[in-house]
């Protein structure tokens, strides 16, 4: 786009990231929506607040054509956020496309292919990340964010703070965890992270002003299913719904599940229910059982 466009166009885009932020949204929300508006105005270089509902049309026929509909109907939502906050215009976006309604079932893990994984997990960090992730139903973010001052012991319980929603919750911590975290802090002793960045020297990685990288905890996980030869989809998250799944197979009522995962929707805690029948149980002692026996390998590799 010419000089004058893209002067229009980065005024609007620092109006649309200002709109966000006031309307509280997450990072990665920020960033998703923002990157919506970057993709449209790349598409037709220009800048987006001219075009008709035929732009609108003919740009999200092209994206269902290079990427997924998770990706389609996020771009949606950001440029529907910046046509309403910023351009103050509204559009009937039913009209312009209809995403496909998917019910799809999420892979999950059995208890015995769980610790298998997680003991095959090479590095120390990352194996007592996914048996934190695991055995309180975390979600990634919420399990690299966690502080020592998260910590119950003396409650056997987390607290998880600023979950989906920005919903503080709390989940019943396993005696076998609380060790792993205990020993695992022992290995860095920050003063606040419990899974700092790892970058750099041991009194550097004290420091460190950040938890440990995405990208890094989803190689591993990566790796680790490859090694043990499981042909699903496995990803961080699956740890939490194979979580869900033990629970609700052990008998726990659904709405506990609800409570411990931090669901809104108790729709959301139901599409587990198609696995067994679900009787009323003390969700802290199921989760005890269900580590019970399980030894942590500790051995770390450089």
């Amino acid at each position: 786009m010419n000089k004058r466009e893209q002067n229009r166009f980065n005024k609007l885009y620092e109006q649309h990231l200002t709109e966000l932020k006031l309307q509280g949204m997450a990072p990665k929300t920020i960033s998703a929506y923002s990157r919506a508006v970057r993709r449209i105005a790349d598409y037709f270089d220009c800048c987006p607040d001219r075009l008709t509902a035929a732009h609108l049309k003919r740009y999200f026929s092209a994206l269902v054509d290079s990427h997924s509909w998770s990706t389609v109907k996020l771009d949606r939502c950001g440029l529907q956020f910046f046509y309403r906050h910023v351009l103050d215009k509204q559009w009937e976006w039913v009209e312009i496309f209809r995403p496909p309604k998917v019910h799809s079932l999420p892979d999950i893990l059995t208890i015995e292919e769980t610790w298998r994984l997680i003991n095959t997990v090479r590095k120390l960090r990352y194996r007592v990340f996914f048996l934190t992730v695991y055995s309180m139903g975390l979600r990634l973010g919420e399990g690299l964010q966690l502080e020592v001052g998260d910590i119950d012991a003396a409650r056997h319980r987390v607290h998880v703070r600023l979950g989906k929603g920005k919903k503080d919750r709390y989940a019943p911590l396993p005696e076998v965890t609380l060790q792993a975290l205990r020993g695992y802090w022992r290995t860095h002793r920050h003063p606040r992270l419990l899974f700092p960045n790892q970058n750099g020297t041991p009194a550097q990685i004290r420091r460190a002003a950040s938890f440990m990288d995405r990208g890094g905890v989803q190689l591993a996980i990566k790796a680790a299913v490859a090694d043990c030869g499981i042909h699903r989809k496995i990803s961080t998250h699956s740890l939490r719904h194979s979580y869900a799944t033990h629970l609700l197979e052990a008998g726990v009522d659904l709405r506990e599940i609800q409570r411990i995962l931090g669901h809104a929707d108790p729709k959301t805690t139901a599409r587990y229910a198609h696995l067994t029948e679900v009787t009323q149980n003390h969700a802290s002692a199921v989760i005890e059982q269900m580590l019970q026996g399980f030894t942590l390998r500790w051995e770390a590799q450089p």
